[in-house]
């Protein structure tokens, strides 16, 4: 007769994430347990211990009375902890690494030869170990929380990498044979033309993992020894970051806040690709107050959902560019403005008329540090007049990884080393840095924080701007008001142990 036994328990509290220890019997496939709302999770004395929602079924606590051969002992748990538990489970019991091994017998088995026609690889995208490699590689790229993946095509197949933290790191590929056929997997979810080869392609496909959603841009280009594709993740449940969770010194995040704050004018964030400036555009937007505001944004993607903001998708091929969209924008009447990137002078003037017409703009540019945005506006065709009249300021950035807080060591790093960033004398100093282990996955470093120089226009900033001013005269005035370079705010978070020397070097030109 069966035997059920229950027990209160707050998962939630005693065990902030809910593991099994037993391997699972291929009878409890991770469609099932979802399905039915349990998993097994240890052995005890005469009994096994198991995970649900509310009550199983009778056939479901008979399945796992007689897969186990004991009575079963519920512990009761809130659904998002049992997901969560499941997903890692299964996830655990098969890994990209696994899986290649695997494939690799399989070919080494087989005649291990490329598909001769496009049928052959259009069957064999939709063959089970090539879903799965696809399903399993986005899965570790979300959990490793990757921004890109990159399948590059080489000489001995696919090199696959992942971008976390900003930096890329090798996953195994799957045999050389699989290849048209793993690239060939990405363009159907995408809804590409798998027969076009010789064109660059670019889509999206919307992707499910338990309870987050991915939308992924998938763009594709031919090179010589195939198709490369990257795929970039974006988080359909992410929220933007507040102002204060970027990283920026106390001053700092005061005077930005203040230009944040202000009726009009145009605030920049400056630097390369990949290095925060959307993120901390929208960060300024969440100081603003969308019930009293119209708040417009331009964006190439819209990566973040902001309740309160009309967002507005450039999509070139239909001829909705930045430029066009701002001209349609300015007749709606907004009060704050975000223009994803100044790309163009068409886009540069718009946003300065903008500016000169009451509206507040913030907007990106792709410099070294802020001193350089302004010459940057100049090559825009913006005068240099309209520049000192409409620039409230401008914050060049940078992001570092941060020391893992779980191997962390303390080291006495060498002079030289430190003299390489530190602009002054600092003597026989400790520094922190991580040794590498599994949290960080054998870097040292554990996610990422900013870097950032503020550049304040006040007048007499603005006046050597109208004289036109060269750069060298715009930096020394910048420093006699206070702007703190890229590469001193980099020595400060080394001194404060959350990041390294080397980390900074890698990112600031010194």
């Amino acid at each position: 007769m069966m035997s059920v036994h229950c027990r209160e328990a707050h998962l939630e509290s005693d065990h902030p994430r809910l593991t099994t220890t037993l391997p699972l019997p291929d009878a409890l496939s991770a469609e099932y347990l979802e399905f039915n709302r349990v998993l097994p999770l240890a052995l005890e004395e005469d009994r096994v211990r198991v995970a649900a929602v509310g009550v199983p079924a009778g056939h479901v606590l008979e399945d796992l009375e007689s897969l186990f051969g004991m009575p079963v002992e519920i512990v009761p748990v809130d659904e998002a902890t049992l997901a969560d538990a499941i997903r890692r489970a299964c996830a655990s019991a098969e890994t990209v690494v696994e899986l290649v091994k695997d494939l690799d017998a399989e070919e080494h088995g087989g005649d291990g030869d490329q598909p001769a026609s496009l049928a052959d690889v259009r069957g064999l995208a939709s063959q089970p170990p090539v879903v799965r490699f696809v399903n399993l590689l986005i899965r570790e790229a979300a959990e490793a929380g990757a921004s890109d993946i990159h399948l590059d095509a080489t000489r001995e197949g696919l090199r696959i990498r992942l971008r976390v933290d900003g930096v890329l790191s090798d996953v195994p590929a799957p045999p050389g044979a699989l290849q048209a056929a793993v690239v060939s997997r990405l363009k159907l979810l995408a809804e590409l033309d798998i027969a076009e080869r010789r064109l660059p392609q670019d889509g999206r496909l919307r992707v499910r993992l338990e309870t987050r959603e991915l939308d992924l841009r998938v763009a594709t280009v031919p090179s010589h020894f195939g198709e490369s594709v990257t795929l970039r993740l974006l988080d359909r449940g992410g929220r933007p970051v507040g102002l204060a969770d970027l990283g920026m010194a106390a001053d700092v995040l005061q005077r930005f806040a203040a230009l944040a704050g202000r009726r009009h004018g145009i605030l920049l964030a400056t630097g390369p690709t990949g290095s925060g400036k959307t993120t901390t555009l929208y960060a300024a937007l969440g100081l603003r107050d969308t019930t009293a505001e119209k708040i417009v944004a331009v964006e190439d993607p819209v990566e973040y959902e902001l309740p309160g903001v009309t967002q507005i998708h450039v999509n070139e091929r239909t001829g909705l560019t930045f430029a066009r969209a701002l001209r349609g924008i300015l007749r709606l009447d907004p009060d704050v403005l975000m223009v994803g990137e100044m790309r163009d002078e068409e886009t540069a003037d718009i946003a300065v008329r903008a500016a000169m017409t009451g509206h507040l703009v913030f907007s990106t540019l792709h410099t070294n540090d802020a001193v350089a945005a302004i010459p940057r506006l100049l090559d825009l065709k913006v005068p240099a007049y309209l520049v000192a009249a409409t620039i409230e300021g401008i914050l060049a950035q940078r992001l570092v990884r941060k020391t893992c807080t779980e191997c962390r060591r303390r080291y006495r790093p060498d002079p030289q080393t430190v003299a390489l960033l530190a602009e002054r004398p600092v003597g026989n100093v400790r520094l922190e840095r991580g040794e590498g282990c599994k949290a960080c996955r054998h870097t040292g470093y554990r996610g990422r924080t900013g870097i950032f120089e503020l550049l304040v226009f006040d007048e007499q900033l603005k006046e050597a701007v109208n004289r036109g001013a060269d750069r060298a005269r715009l930096r020394e005035l910048a420093g006699a008001q206070g702007m703190r370079t890229l590469r001193q705010d980099g020595w400060a978070r080394v001194e404060a142990g959350i990041t390294t020397i080397e980390e900074v070097l890698r990112v600031v030109q010194v």
